[in-house]
């Protein structure tokens, strides 16, 4: 079966979405089918992929924004239609970005003329409470107008968190759809293995090591980030990734920027770290948390991302987070924290015992629910059932 899939951006590009979309599109040609992948850049994945097919486009709005929102030329919609009349199954990753809206509106075109591929949409996120009040009511009005139609539009739907589920269908949800949890690579993130940064040295920093791995944009936080750095010189703050702002900048001394990370870098920083925080908002269910969750290491993270699997719930501490008040969220993060420190009263013994046996068992969850195979065959699946 030759299966397209409509992403974004390549992987290459660095956020969450990106990455399950390279995972997918890897899985899919290991088990034997011929995979395409469509994404804006000029950078194609690594050779292992059967064809990709960078489409020319511009993004104006990630500077501006911290939202990637590239827009393809006549070329890049040249070349996507071609591929979407020659695909036997479309899969598309998430309603509202413009090249998700193309492929989705080819499909329909290409079914008039008897195209008889089948369109999997598999939705990431919901709406995203940017500090600006016209971008919250710009997202509601996209999510109103796109992505609902567009998720009646699809013959099947694929969601990767219960709440993003939750919040655009309901509960119970009000059209049929299905709940596939990213994968994480069980070979790299364990708990085994050593704990270094990226160059396989020590980590930077004293004290308890605070790691944050994501896009350096708005949403995923990074004000929050910076008020609780700033007030809390206790801790060592381990930033990797790359992004539009700059947290270099900040001038703190325990603010290091380690950059974008390998898999296996970040495997290592996952071990070495005391806890990861990712305070953003408008997420599903981010890839990183699946990862140090495989790695044994605690999690603290925006709400509602701790609720996006009911069965992990238990191992993540969610925070409310408030973009238009990084201070007061700060301070929530900041509780959140220090509630992960040792218990005083209680044995040294047995508190190494206690948090040896929720690492462990956390990572052996991770371990057994989250697989890219299983998460590609489900998509598969969808992509071969009977027309409803």
């Amino acid at each position: 079966m030759r299966i397209l899939t409509v992403s974004h951006f390549f992987d290459s590009h660095g956020g969450g979405l990106e990455r399950v979309a390279g995972h997918l599109v890897r899985q899919f040609a290991a088990l034997g089918h011929e995979s395409i992948w469509a994404a804006s850049g000029e950078t194609p994945p690594d050779a292992d992929i059967a064809k990709a097919v960078p489409l020319a486009c511009i993004n104006p709005t990630e500077a501006l924004t911290g939202l990637p929102m590239p827009i393809p030329g006549p070329r890049g919609l040249a070349a996507l239609w071609r591929e979407v009349g020659r695909a036997d199954a479309l899969v598309i990753h998430d309603a509202l970005y413009v090249t998700s809206i193309a492929a989705m509106l080819m499909g329909r075109l290409r079914r008039l003329g008897g195209w008889r591929g089948r369109v999997v949409l598999i939705q990431h996120i919901a709406a995203i409470p940017f500090a600006s009040p016209v971008l919250r009511g710009v997202m509601g009005l996209a999510n109103l107008l796109v992505t609902r139609p567009m998720l009646g539009a699809a013959d099947e739907v694929v969601f990767i968190s219960a709440t993003v589920r939750e919040a655009l269908l309901g509960s119970p949800p009000r059209r049929s759809c299905h709940l596939v949890f990213n994968g994480v690579d069980g070979a790299i993130f364990s708990p085994q293995g050593a704990p270094e940064d990226g160059r396989g040295a020590p980590l930077p920093g004293s004290g308890r090591r605070v790691l944050f791995v994501g896009r350096f944009v708005e949403k995923k936080g990074l004000a929050v980030l910076r008020a609780l750095a700033a007030s809390r010189g206790d801790l060592t703050f381990l930033l990797a990734g790359a992004g539009p702002m700059d947290p270099a900048g900040w001038g703190l001394p325990n603010v290091h920027v380690l950059g974008v990370q390998s898999a296996q870098a970040l495997a290592g920083l996952y071990r070495a770290a005391d806890l990861l925080l990712l305070p953003s908002v408008g997420e599903g269910y981010p890839l990183v948390i699946q990862e140090a969750m495989a790695c044994g290491l605690p999690v603290v993270c925006g709400q509602p991302s701790d609720r996006a699997d009911p069965g992990a719930a238990a191992w993540l501490r969610g925070v409310p987070i408030d973009l238009a008040d990084p201070e007061g969220s700060a301070r929530a993060c900041a509780a959140a924290i220090d509630t992960l420190a040792p218990d005083a009263p209680e044995p040294a013994a047995s508190r190494a015992a206690s948090r040896a046996e929720s690492r462990a068992a956390m990572a052996a969850y991770a371990a057994r629910l989250y697989s890219w195979r299983a998460m590609a065959e489900a998509v598969l699946a969808c992509a071969v059932a009977p027309p409803r």
